[in-house]
């Protein structure tokens, strides 16, 4: 039986796409040295904070060009989303009053800490002790609250 083919995969990009390809190229190009950089002198969990990190970019990339630029269209912009050139849940979060600044998604979930809570990063700078260094375990932020 043939592989069923759907119309999103063969559909081109919507009009102004060319101007906003050799940016999202870089960022492609960053993942993949990311994704292929050794990781033999370094701990497990900070083995992927550089793809986070990059894949934060990309999004807020996205997101500034929409919603703050207003440089690209909503065809666009939805497009970009539909194909995975940005993290559609992040950009929803970002939305929203007090997520401003959100790192990662995974900053945010209470289910997968220890005392329900969420990641120390989320904590404003105000509240923690002057001398204490802050970074996630998860994508290695250095505080995403949206007071700093």
């Amino acid at each position: 039986m043939p592989a069923i083919r759907h119309a999103s995969k063969r559909k081109p990009p919507p009009d102004g796409f060319s101007d906003i390809e050799e940016d999202l190229l870089i960022f492609s190009n960053k993942l993949k040295d990311a994704l292929n950089a050794p990781t033999d002198n370094i701990p497990k969990h900070q083995a992927q904070w550089p793809v986070f990190q990059i894949a934060h970019q990309r999004s807020r990339y996205v997101y500034e060009l929409y919603y703050e630029k207003e440089a690209i269209s909503k065809q666009l912009y939805e497009w970009l989303l539909k194909n995975g050139y940005a993290d559609a849940m992040l950009i929803a979060k970002w939305k929203k009053q007090g997520y401003e600044k959100l790192c990662c998604l995974r900053c945010i979930q209470t289910k997968e800490t220890n005392f329900n809570s969420t990641c120390i990063c989320r904590v404003p700078r105000a509240q923690l002790k002057e001398d204490q260094e802050v970074q996630c375990v998860s994508c290695g932020c250095r505080g995403c609250a949206s007071t700093d």
